[in-house]
C-alpha cells in the first residue's frame, strides 16, 4: 500500500512539472503568434488599436503569471484554450485529430512489439546458428535508420517508384467512399506510415527479448521442463519466452515515449492527419493553445502507459508487490 502511495505521489508531481513546461516551452519559440498568423507586415499595416484588441482576444497582453494561472484552471475544468488559427476550441482541434494518431501509434506498438518478441524468442532459442545470424544483422542494420528515413524510402519506393500506395493523406478526397470501401481505403493510406514505425520499432523490443532468452535458457527450471518431455515449442514460448518478456514489458512503457516522438516525424512525412502534423502546422503559426494541448494528450498517454505498466510488471512478477 505503502508503495502504491508513494508511485501515485511521483506520478502526481512528474504530470505538475511537465504540464509547466509544457505552458513553458512553446511561449520559448522565437517570433510571435501575430506574426506567424497575419505575416511579417502585420506590426507596420495594422493599427495599434487593432492589435491591442487582437492582443487583448488571444489573452498576449496579460502576464506570464496571469496567463500561467489560466492554463493551470483551465485545465481543471477541462478547458483547453481557444486556438489562434484554427479558430475554434482547442478540444476540438486535438479531437479532430487523436483518432489518426491512436490508429497509427496504437498499431505500430502492437506490431512492432508482437514481432519483436516472437523474433527474439526464435533467436535466442537458436542462438549461434544462420539463422540466429541473419536476424541479427537485419536488426542491427534498421536499428541504425530513424523512423522517417524509413518513412522517406517507403514513400518513394512503394509510393512514387511503384505507385503501390498514396503518397499523402488518410483517406481520398471527395472519393464517397462507404464500408468496406472506406475500411480498404483508411488501410490503403495507413500502410506506408504504420510499416515506418513498425520497423523502426521492432529493434527495441528484438534485442531485449534475444539477450533475455539466453540468459533465461541457462535457468534450472528449463533444464526441469526439458526433463518432463515437454515439446519444444512449449518450453520455447511457454517456459523461457513468458520469463524473457518481463524487461520487455517494463521497456514497452518507455518506449511510448519515443513512439510519440516519432509519430510526429512520419505523420509530417506523409501529411497523415494525426497530432503530428498538427503540430507542425501550430509551430508554424506559434499557436500557443494548440501546442500546449498536443504536449497535454502526449504527455497524459505517456504517464498513463507508464503507470499501467508498472501496475501490469506487478501482476506479472509477484517479487515486485512483495519488495514494495
Amino acid at each position: 500500500m505503502k508503495g502504491k502511495t508513494l508511485l501515485f505521489t511521483n506520478y502526481f508531481i512528474a504530470l505538475f512539472i511537465i504540464l509547466s513546461l509544457n505552458f513553458a516551452l512553446p511561449r520559448l519559440l522565437p517570433g510571435d503568434p501575430l506574426t506567424a498568423i497575419y505575416g511579417a507586415d502585420v506590426h507596420v499595416q495594422m493599427t495599434g488599436e487593432l492589435k491591442a484588441r487582437l492582443e487583448e482576444r488571444l489573452a498576449l497582453n496579460e502576464s506570464m503569471g496571469e496567463q500561467f494561472v489560466q492554463y493551470m484552471t483551465g485545465l481543471a475544468t477541462g478547458d483547453l484554450g481557444y486556438s489562434f488559427y484554427h479558430n475554434a476550441p482547442v478540444l476540438d482541434v486535438v479531437m479532430g485529430s487523436l483518432p489518426w494518431t491512436l490508429l497509427l501509434a496504437g498499431s505500430a506498438l502492437f506490431l512492432s512489439t508482437l514481432l519483436g518478441i516472437v523474433l527474439g524468442i526464435e533467436s535466442g532459442w537458436s542462438r549461434g546458428s544462420g539463422k540466429d545470424v541473419a536476424l541479427l544483422s537485419g536488426v542491427m542494420l534498421l536499428n541504425g535508420l530513424p523512423d522517417f528515413f524509413i518513412g522517406i524510402l517507403l514513400l518513394l519506393f512503394f509510393g512514387v517508384l511503384l505507385g503501390l500506395f498514396p503518397l499523402s493523406g488518410a483517406v481520398t478526397p471527395y472519393a464517397g467512399l462507404a464500408g468496406t470501401a472506406l475500411i480498404l481505403d483508411v488501410l490503403r493510406h495507413l500502410a506506408l506510415p504504420l510499416a515506418a514505425l513498425t520497423i523502426s520499432g521492432i529493434s527495441g523490443a528484438y534485442l531485449l527479448t534475444r539477450n533475455t532468452m539466453v540468459t533465461v535458457l541457462k535457468a534450472p527450471f528449463i533444464l526441469t521442463a526439458k526433463a518432463k518431455g515437454l515439446s519444444p515449442r512449449v518450453v520455447r514460448y511457454r517456459h523461457a519466452g513468458r520469463n524473457a518478456m518481463l524487461p520487455v514489458v517494463t521497456r514497452t512503457g518507455v518506449r511510448v515515449g519515443r513512439l510519440a516522438t516519432g509519430v510526429l516525424f512520419v505523420e509530417t512525412v506523409f501529411a497523415y492527419p494525426g497530432l503530428g502534423h498538427l503540430l507542425y502546422n501550430a509551430l508554424l503559426t506559434r499557436d500557443y493553445p494548440v501546442l500546449q494541448g498536443i504536449f497535454l494528450v502526449v504527455t497524459v498517454s505517456v504517464l498513463a502507459v507508464s503507470f499501467i505498466t508498472d501496475m501490469l510488471y506487478i501482476k506479472i512478477d509477484p517479487r515486485v508487490a512483495a519488495a514494495g
